[in-house]
């Protein structure tokens, strides 16, 4: 874990997604924080030493799910997939599909397993895993403020973890996806997938793989951020904000879905220039906490007593 102290900082931004905005001045107290995302490696010693069963490990109860058909109550998780050529951006289901017995052991599909990305981020977490995992190993998961503090570095209002341009040189920083999402991936980085933590350069705190390779899980439930007014000068920046109230992050375009979303931080290896620039310290994604996936894991922290 590395210390990062703590201090002031512009959080947001309001040059990409307006979920990004408005820009704001807050404060976070110091705090440890994992100098890489939890990896396959680290996730098979918790699950060896509790028993833990992960969420995509267990079949859903129809009954948390009205309405759902009793023989899709199978377990698994969402598998990307290439398609075979341009597709409906608006459309999701294009690219990603429920796989049955997909989860952290068998990342790619049922008939793969982990043996040789044992130091690749795990993906296939749920929050209800990282929070597991976390009050294990004696840590916690970041808020969003702590997060995007560590990840920008200490380049305040940069668009990116190392500064302003995307390649700067042609020189590929993180693990993000190169050429027209999500069928034409040139693989300029090097990887269809996940890659090793640590083989893209340290940010200015010395954190690996903050942007790209996976989403990281916040203790944050989403919503649209504000500005908290606390009156004049520094002494009233706003110190250690939180997200929205659990009840807020229910996603208002499916009231009949009533499943809260936590904060997503980082992008992954799916993120493009022509989809989901989410590739920087500021931008966010709302997920179910129900919810898992091939481009999703987390990183702990441990804050000062």
């Amino acid at each position: 874990m590395h210390w990062i102290d703590g201090g002031t900082f512009q959080m947001g931004s309001d040059r990409f997604y307006p979920e990004e905005a408005p820009v704001r001045t807050v404060r976070v107290d110091g705090f440890w924080i994992d100098e890489t995302p939890v990896t396959n490696r680290d996730f098979a010693a918790f699950v060896a030493a509790t028993g833990h069963r992960s969420f995509a490990e267990i079949p859903p109860d129809p009954k948390d799910y009205p309405g759902m058909d009793p023989s899709l109550a199978v377990a698994g998780s969402l598998l990307f997939q290439r398609t075979a050529g341009p597709v409906d951006l608006d459309d999701y289901s294009q690219w990603w599909t429920f796989s049955t017995g997909t989860d952290w052991r068998h990342p790619h599909g049922p008939d793969s397993s982990i043996a040789g990305i044992e130091d690749h981020p795990v993906v296939h977490i749920a929050y209800q895993d990282a929070e597991a995992y976390a009050k294990w190993a004696g840590k916690s998961l970041p808020t969003e403020a702590e997060w995007e503090f560590a990840a920008r570095g200490g380049l305040d209002d940069a668009d990116y973890a190392w500064g302003n341009a995307l390649a700067p040189g042609g020189t590929m920083l993180a693990n993000y996806w190169q050429g027209a999402f999500p069928y034409g991936n040139t693989l300029e980085d090097g990887y269809e997938r996940t890659s090793p933590v640590r083989t893209y350069p340290a940010n200015g705190y010395g954190l690996y793989d903050m942007i790209g390779n996976v989403w990281e899980w916040t203790a944050d439930w989403y919503g649209q951020p504000r500005i908290e007014r606390k009156g004049k000068g520094s002494c009233c920046v706003p110190a250690n904000p939180r997200g929205a109230t659990k009840r807020e992050s229910i996603d208002p375009a499916t009231p009949a879905v009533v499943i809260p979303r936590k904060v997503l931080k980082g992008g992954s290896h799916l993120c493009a220039a022509n989809y989901c620039q989410r590739y920087r310290p500021a931008a966010r994604h709302a997920q179910a906490i129900d919810s898992s996936t091939s481009h999703i894991g987390f990183r702990c922290i441990m804050r000062a007593r």
